[in-house]
């Protein structure tokens, strides 16, 4: 079986657009083709099956049952693909999506045994991200409204509480829900630097939408527009955020997604990164 870990999942998920059970634009023969074309396994035998047996299913199982070398063998194509039809199709790629690209090219690399480099310019992995400390880390730093502040306060306990219980989904539904409620509070004392950000989202009349329109995904993206968060905490958070979708049982189940104690672990280390940048930079003029 391969070492795809559960967020890199979700970042390939994403990116082939699988939850609904579909990949990308793949019909059943022409996934089949491809898949044996690359790898010379074929996703529609029974080895593949599981669940439903969509597309998204057997790529799941193939993800699953293949190891390392065959499963980087097939993504890289994918990915190709991916960006040959967005230039066939000439759709633009967002700047969202090309981040997420990136993010998958470094699984394949990872995968085939090759080093990950991001943006920053230094080596993080999952495992020293986890280990990284940050001291004082601290809400009442940000200057946010002292009863949303004692809200916050009291779900981070609740999240340690979690923690030390090894309620791993519990975690990661609770730091996903803080780290958005404590975006919102950064927005709302910033609110002209939000709403001027180059990447706010708008609506169709291309006005900028109010904060209680936006998406956990739109307040990481302009937090670290403004300078407010770091290239990781950004890539990190937004994987925290994909796991928001599994609050929902059936789509548990459809991407087989086993919540664990390193899952949970990056969460928490997610929130108290983002809580430690913030803290150092949304204060400062």
């Amino acid at each position: 079986m391969s070492s795809l870990t559960n967020i890199e999942k979700m970042k390939l998920e994403k990116l082939f657009e699988m939850g609904s059970g579909y990949v990308l634009d793949f019909s059943n023969r022409t996934i089949q083709e491809f898949i044996l074309s690359s790898t010379k396994a074929d996703i529609w035998s029974d080895k593949y099956a599981y669940g439903s047996g969509s597309k998204a299913n057997r790529l799941r199982a193939f993800w699953e049952k293949e190891p390392d070398n065959l499963v980087g063998k097939l993504l890289p194509e994918m990915l190709e693909y991916w960006k040959t039809q967005k230039l066939i199709n000439n759709v633009t790629i967002q700047q969202n999506e090309q981040a997420l690209f990136d993010e998958c090219q470094n699984i394949v690399n990872r995968l085939l045994g090759k080093k990950i480099q991001i943006d920053l310019g230094e080596m993080v992995t999952e495992d020293q991200f986890i280990k990284r400390e940050f001291e004082g880390v601290s809400l009442d730093k940000l200057g946010l409204d002292g009863v949303i502040t004692d809200i916050l306060n009291q779900r981070l306990d609740e999240i340690r509480k979690c923690l030390n219980s090894k309620a791993s989904l519990a975690v990661i539904f609770l730091c996903g829900s803080t780290l958005e409620g404590i975006l919102l509070g950064v927005a709302s004392n910033k609110a002209r630097e939000f709403n001027e950000s180059k990447v706010n989202p708008k609506n169709k009349e291309g006005k900028v939408l109010k904060f209680p329109e936006w998406s956990l995904a739109n307040f990481i993206d302009v937090t670290h527009s403004l300078g407010l968060l770091g290239e990781d905490v950004k890539k990190f958070s937004h994987a925290l955020r994909d796991f928001r979708n599994y609050i929902h049982p059936y789509q548990q189940v459809a991407s087989k997604f086993t919540p664990d104690e390193h899952t949970a672990k990056i969460c928490w280390q997610v929130l108290q990164a983002a809580i430690f940048q913030l803290s150092e930079k949304s204060n400062n003029p």
